[in-house]
């Protein structure tokens, strides 16, 4: 396949290309949890497996310096780690806003581990690609497990158990994360501490605030050109299977295109999507009764990928981390309550387990309480 064929848009955003996906697992999440996640920490590698110029030295590889700062900084309570594994003007996209600044990412998880003190993370995956020279991408899906026995931004300690995931989608280099994208399965959670999520959307305080400049008019998602159909994506010439193909054709044929039926071609029949909120689906059929419930909320949203990297080879199978956003309008019934006709903006990270050509398993994360906020404040 020639590069005039390759690609369908500006592949990432920075510096990362086609060349610097990993080509196999050797360096992967898998290949170190053999003895369970305690063990590794208890008796890290040493030998360092990949050039990191600028990582402190006792880090081996970027999985090796993903996983031991987030138990350090977490897990150890050393927050001021921090000061050193973010760079001063770091920014970090949440479920609400975009943080400036390493300060307020101290200040952030000191507020979190205060809500939760005797929390534990446990690393399910973490998607990488990039070299010392580009930076490195990764996007890190853990599980978070603790009481809260402390004050948090949702009231005061309830002392339940939660249990509950989160995607970071990290860009370092040189031992500093300088761009972090992180959701939380925040509805998930405010269901487990026995919460009403609808009237804690009406209450919580956001690091946004719109009072005063409040504004009706909202435009059309750019989905359509003109009164014209959704843009048609050139025919795959190429004879190998290629990631970036596959994933933009089967977002943008299935969310833009409203081609339900193509749920079957791009994903496998027995497919499992774990997603926001704790929804766990099995099967085309359910999937694409799912995709046909958030497009019949918001009828006129148009989806974009913001950025794609991926791992793997044919004969193993890839694994794709996808950031994705999402514009349109509530104008249909559903599980948000009745139509406002209020613009919303959605954004999310999906982590794709493809073979054969299929969607095998797909986690996916949007900013759901944040949806719920800007369709019920105001």
């Amino acid at each position: 396949m020639t590069d005039k064929q390759k690609p369908l848009s500006k592949l990432t955003d920075d510096k990362l290309s086609r060349e610097h996906m990993p080509k196999d697992y050797s360096i992967s999440v898998d290949n170190y949890y053999k003895g369970g996640t305690d063990r590794f920490l208890l008796n890290p590698k040493t030998e360092r497996t990949q050039p990191m110029k600028g990582f402190e030295a006792e880090y081996t590889d970027i999985i090796d310096y993903i996983v031991r700062i987030t138990h350090r900084i977490w897990e150890e309570y050393n927050v001021g780690l921090i000061y050193n594994y973010y760079r001063h003007n770091s920014q970090v996209m949440d479920d609400y806003a975009v943080i400036h600044g390493r300060e307020t990412v101290v200040e952030n998880t000191l507020m979190s581990i205060n809500a939760f003190p005797d929390l534990r993370g446990y690393a399910d995956e973490i998607i990488w690609a990039g070299n010392e020279d580009v930076g490195f991408h990764t996007s890190h899906r853990a599980v978070i497990v603790g009481h809260n026995t402390g004050f948090s931004s949702y009231g005061v300690p309830t002392n339940k158990k939660v249990s509950y995931w989160v995607i970071a989608d990290c860009l370092s280099i040189e031992n500093e994360i300088y761009k972090e994208w992180v959701l939380y399965n925040t509805t998930s959670v405010i269901n487990q501490l026995g919460l009403n999520v609808f009237q804690l959307a009406r209450e919580v305080v956001t690091p946004v605030d719109f009072s005063g400049m409040k504004d009706s008019r909202s435009g059309e998602p750019q989905r359509l050109l003109g009164l014209g159909k959704p843009i048609v994506l050139p025919p795959y010439e190429g004879q190998d299977f290629d990631v970036d193909d596959f994933v933009r054709r089967a977002f943008h044929e299935i969310w833009n295109w409203r081609l339900l039926g193509k749920v079957n071609e791009y994903y496998a029949q027995n497919v499992r999507f774990h997603g926001t909120g704790d929804r766990e689906i099995y099967g085309t059929g359910q999937l694409r009764s799912y995709f046909i419930s958030i497009l019949a909320m918001f009828p006129n949203l148009a989806h974009h990928i913001d950025h794609i990297y991926w791992m793997g080879n044919d004969a193993e199978g890839y694994k794709v981390s996808v950031r994705w956003s999402i514009e349109g309008s509530h104008r249909g019934p559903g599980l948000y309550g009745k139509p406002t006709s209020k613009p919303i903006s959605m954004w999310g990270i999906s982590q794709l387990t493809i073979r054969a050509g299929k969607i095998l398993e797909e986690w996916n994360l949007f900013n759901e309480f944040a949806v719920l906020q800007q369709i019920l404040l105001g």
